[in-house]
């Protein structure tokens, strides 16, 4: 049960046993601003970048404790899962990507869930043997697998830490003990129109005990995550895949008129993966990813298509957003036909990164767009369908930089706004599986690669990017949440850093555009009248509005008077050096 206190020097009122006081308003939203100049735009030589104030002091404070990215990055997702849990936590899934400044080697670490043993490709078909609806799919407990975030991160920091993990959640602890001022982002989840925010779970997390729905700046407290959270520092990702607490999740899962069939098994058997990072030259620059079933490669398609126009001679002019529009449609393209778990499908990876493909793909862009964008034929492409996957929002991203130069730019999530909508133990389960394809073949038979099927990894859209240049030297670091959208965001800050050059904060301040098939979602009124009207003249409408959550960029880059961050003013980011 969650429980909720005043605000310090609060006056209680006299007839109630619990009062809920807010704090002051003006401070919270002081605290959750993003720095001007201050802390973000200071030369240092580490830094946190995440999507919430707190989580940022709780990475800062492992780092100025000695701690590695790696041991502040645990510190960080700890806090996030409490303070941000609409969009990740223990219940989730990730993929980081890692630089090591000693050897100058990127490793790319996943983290995605994996769906049960006993699933099969009709997964979400119903009794009438018809794909089952989005909500009542992700709401149902056959929408869960198995939770890789913690497991990956134990990974990662074995290898990569110097503190002790025990001593990395302290901060998290305090919070969810002590209590914490809700959130902007959190209050206005828990009181929006999203199916799981109307679930028996939440409505009990977030209501308080005069009725109403908890408010932004009200203290709040978790005891029940703390308690997890201890577990969890005191055994590992054991904590969450075997005893009660895995017990707890099972049983959750199979609740309802629509169980999963997730197992004790399937919890224990769960293994994070190391590989090396996933990498391709762009102009002066190497940009490193992770590998499929993650968004990565089809952000290396977009920029090698990109490296055969001339963009970097349009920042944010009518041509430039034209090119980036055009390549963002092919990439979409491709990796909706061919991206998927790789340890069930031949993804042609390599065919899609040839410098060959890369060129002919880029000849595709004329001076004005296609109607439509086909997929094309990579070298190792096999027969497959064309998915129509929807992802949906519930997703964060954070960069941390430590003393030794280390990097962690990782992407991390539980799918849909508060997951399932299921909660055990204090924190809510993901509905990853849904990110499968709900249409395992097409009309004529053709596979979808991205089909369920037991101990897959759904695809995914998270493209955590490092930066470096031909020496092997750290440069930047940048990502997103935003379900599919994360691969047009990530994108566009890296097309604003390295093709126009712009600092790491205006490239995130960039208007968002999404180009896909033959629509171009965007933040309309954030582009000029003039760019406005040069894309409308060449056959571009931009429409307001996504089908998806909107951007949390956050990115640290190393400039000549030490490093700076940024962090997406849409959401409640800061950068901040210890």
């Amino acid at each position: 049960m969650v429980k909720f206190r005043p605000a310090p020097g609060a006056v209680r009122p006299v007839k109630s046993k619990l009062s809920f006081a807010p704090l002051a308003l003006a401070a919270f939203l002081s605290a959750c601003a993003l720095p001007e100049t201050a802390a973000s735009q200071a030369p240092a030589k580490a830094m946190v970048a995440a999507a919430n104030p707190m989580a940022v002091e709780a990475g800062l404070k492992v780092l100025r404790a000695g701690g590695t990215a790696v041991d502040a990055a645990v510190a960080v997702q700890a806090t996030l899962g409490l303070v941000e849990p609409q969009s990740s936590g223990l219940g989730g899934g990730s993929f980081m990507t890692y630089y090591d400044a000693k050897t100058k080697k990127v490793t790319a670490y996943n983290g995605r869930e994996t769906a049960p043993m006993a699933a099969t490709p009709k997964l979400f078909y119903g009794d009438d043997g018809k794909p089952l609806n989005r909500t009542t799919a992700i709401l149902s407990g056959r929408s869960t697998g198995v939770p890789g975030a913690i497991a990956m991160l134990s990974l990662a920091q074995s290898q990569h830490g110097k503190l002790a993990w025990k001593d990395l959640f302290g901060e998290a602890e305090r919070l969810a003990d002590g209590g914490f001022p809700v959130p902007r982002r959190m209050a206005a989840a828990a009181a929006g129109r999203g199916a799981q925010a109307a679930t028996p779970d939440a409505v009990a997390y977030f209501t308080k005990p005069d009725g109403t729905k908890v408010q932004a700046g009200e203290i709040m407290r978790n005891p029940a995550y703390a308690a997890t959270i201890r577990k969890v520092a005191a055994e590992g990702p054991k904590a969450l895949l075997e005893g009660p607490i895995a017990e707890a999740i099972v049983a959750k899962v199979h609740e309802g008129e629509l169980p999963g069939a997730l197992t004790l098994a399937d919890l224990k058997a769960y293994q994070p993966k190391a590989t090396p990072g996933l990498c391709r030259p762009y102009r002066v620059y190497v940009v490193c990813v992770p590998g499929a079933p993650s968004g990565g490669p089809a952000v290396l398609e977009a920029l090698g298509i990109l490296q055969h126009t001339d963009i970097g001679k349009h920042p944010n002019d009518v041509e430039g957003w034209y090119l980036f529009s055009q390549a963002s449609r092919l990439m979409y393209a491709d990796r909706d036909r061919y991206i998927a778990d790789p340890d069930f499908v031949d993804v042609p990876v390599e065919g899609l990164l040839d410098p060959a493909y890369l060129a002919e793909r880029a000849k595709l862009i004329g001076p004005m767009p296609a109607a439509t964008v086909a997929p094309g034929k990579p070298r190792g492409a096999g027969v497959r369908a064309p998915d129509a996957t929807k992802e949906v929002s519930g997703t964060t991203h954070l960069v941390i930089v430590d003393q030794w130069g280390n990097v962690v730019s990782m992407t991390t999530t539980v799918e849909s706004t508060f997951g399932s909508g299921r909660m055990v133990h204090g924190f809510f389960l993901n509905n990853q599986l849904t990110d499968f394809s709900f249409n395992p073949e097409d009309r004529d038979g053709a596979p979808a690669a991205n089909a369920v099927a037991g101990g897959k990894r759904p695809r995914s859209s998270m493209a955590p990017a490092i930066v470096l240049d031909r020496k092997g030297r750290f440069v930047a670091a940048v990502g997103s949440p935003g379900g599919p959208s994360i691969l047009a965001y990530n994108l566009k800050a890296l097309v604003g850093m390295l093709d126009w050059k712009l600092p790491v904060q205006d490239a995130i301040n960039l208007p968002n555009l999404i180009a896909g098939g033959s629509f171009y979602a965007a933040e309309a009124d954030k582009f000029s009248p003039e760019v406005k009207a040069g894309l409308e003249a060449k056959g571009i409408k931009l429409t307001s509005g996504f089908g998806a959550e909107g951007s949390g960029l956050h990115g640290i880059e190393v400039t000549p008077q030490g490093l700076r961050g940024g962090a997406d003013p849409r959401r409640e980011g800061v950068a901040k050096a210890p």
